[in-house]
C-alpha cells in the first residue's frame, strides 16, 4: 500500500503529523472548527477519516503503529466523525421501523431499464473499462471484505453473535486461506488486469467511495453504534444476491476471467443463505435482548442504502456523460493493462 496524497487542510495535516514520531511534541491536528467547515461528504473529511480508521486495520506505509490511540488523532477523529454522523442522520431520518427497512432491503425494483444502479449498467451497457473502473471502486471495501463486522462479535451474545459468527466464518473462508472472500477479490483484480495490492486505488476513488467503506468502520469501532453495524451488516448480506447475479452476467458478457465470476457467484449463493441467518439471528436475536436498539439498526440499514445511492449515482452519472468514475486514470500505472 502506498500512503494517499492529501485532499486539503484535515488530510494534509494528518499526512504531516504520521510523518513524525508521535513522541517528538508537534503541534496539535486541526480541530472542531476546521471539520465543520468542511464537507463531511466531501474529499477532504472523507479522507481524513479513512485515514484515521485504516490506523486500525493495516496501519499506513512508514506511520508509526504508537499513532492509532495518540490523543491528538483521536481528537480530530472524534470532530470528523460529529459532522459525518450528523450528515448521515440528516439524510437517513427514521421510516416505519426495523420490519420494514428488511423488508425493502430485498424488494427489487421492476426491470425495466429505467433503474439506474451501477450493476444494471454494467450488466446491460458497461463497456470493459468501465468494469474495471468499479472492480477499483470496490477494491478499497473488498480487500478488508468482513474485517469491520467482526468488531461487533465482542459486543453481541447469543443467537446474534452465534448468527453473525457463522456469515463471519463464510466470509472468512470457512477456515481455508484460499476461499477468504478479499483474496477472491484479489484473483478478480488480476482477471481485470488491476493491482491486488490492499489499498492501491484510495488515491483514484472519490468521495462517494470513501463514505461507503468509513461507514462501517465508524460503526464498528463504537460500541454504542453496535445497533448500526448490524443493520449495516444486515443491508449488505441480504442486498447482496439480486446485485451479484446481475455482476455474473456483466461479467459474463465481457468475457472476463473465471476468477472474476466466480467472486460474485460466490455471494450471490452464500448471501441467500446469509440473509436467513442475518434476518433472524442477527438482527432477531439482537432486538430479543436490546430492544432499545431497534432506531439503531434501522437507521444503520438506512444509512447504508443512502451512501451506496449516492455511490452509484456518482458512477453511473459519469459513465452516461462518457466521462471516468475515477479521480485518476488507471491506465499508466505500469501494473494494469488493457484487455487483449
Amino acid at each position: 500500500m502506498r500512503r494517499p496524497a492529501a485532499r486539503g487542510e484535515l488530510s494534509g495535516a494528518l499526512l504531516e503529523l504520521f510523518g513524525h514520531d508521535p513522541g517528538d511534541g508537534r503541534d496539535p491536528l486541526p480541530g472542531s472548527a476546521a471539520a465543520a467547515a468542511a464537507d463531511p461528504y466531501g474529499d477532504d473529511l472523507q479522507l481524513a477519516l479513512y485515514l484515521c480508521y485504516e490506523l486500525h486495520y493495516r496501519g499506513l506505509p512508514g506511520v508509526s503503529d504508537d499513532w492509532e490511540w495518540d490523543p491528538r488523532v483521536l481528537r480530530l477523529r472524534a470532530a470528523l466523525e460529529r459532522e459525518f454522523l450528523a450528515a448521515l442522520r440528516a439524510d437517513a431520518p427514521a421510516g416505519d421501523g426495523v420490519d420494514a427497512a428488511l423488508a425493502a432491503l430485498v424488494v427489487e425494483p421492476r426491470d425495466d431499464g429505467s433503474v439506474e444502479g451501477a450493476s444494471y449498467f454494467l450488466r446491460d451497457h458497461g463497456t470493459w473499462e468501465q468494469l474495471r473502473e468499479y472492480a477499483a471502486h470496490r477494491s478499497v471495501y473488498q480487500l478488508k471484505e468482513a474485517d469491520p463486522h467482526a468488531w461487533a462479535i465482542p459486543r453481541l451474545t447469543g443467537s446474534a453473535k452465534a448468527g453473525l459468527v457463522a456469515v463471519e466464518y463464510d466470509e472468512f473462508g470457512a477456515g481455508r486461506a484460499d476461499r477468504v472472500h478479499a483474496t477472491l477479490y484479489a484473483g478478480l483484480l488480476r482477471d481485470l488486469g488491476l493491482d491486488p495490492t490492499y489499498g492501491r486505488y484510495v488515491d483514484a476513488v472519490p468521495p462517494a467511495t470513501l463514505t461507503t467503506v468509513n461507514l462501517m468502520s465508524l460503526f464498528g469501532l463504537h460500541r454504542a453504534l453496535r445497533g448500526c453495524l448490524v443493520g449495516h451488516f444486515a443491508a449488505l448480506e441480504c442486498a447482496s444476491p439480486p446485485g451479484s447475479r446481475r455482476m455474473v452476467r456483466a461479467m459474463e458478457r465481457l468475457g472476463t476471467g473465471p476468477a472474476a465470476v466466480h467472486f460474485y457467484a460466490e455471494h450471490v449463493s452464500a448471501d441467500a443463505v446469509h440473509e436467513q441467518l442475518v434476518r433472524r439471528d442477527v438482527v432477531g436475536g439482537l432486538l430479543r435482548q436490546e430492544s432499545g436498539l431497534a432506531a439503531d439498526v434501522e437507521f444503520g440499514i438506512t444509512a447504508t442504502r443512502r451512501v451506496e445511492e449516492r455511490f452509484e449515482r456518482h458512477v453511473v452519472e459519469a459513465w452516461r456523460g462518457g466521462r471516468s468514475s475515477l479521480r485518476e486514470p488507471l491506465d499508466g500505472s505500469g501494473v494494469e493493462e488493457e484487455r487483449p
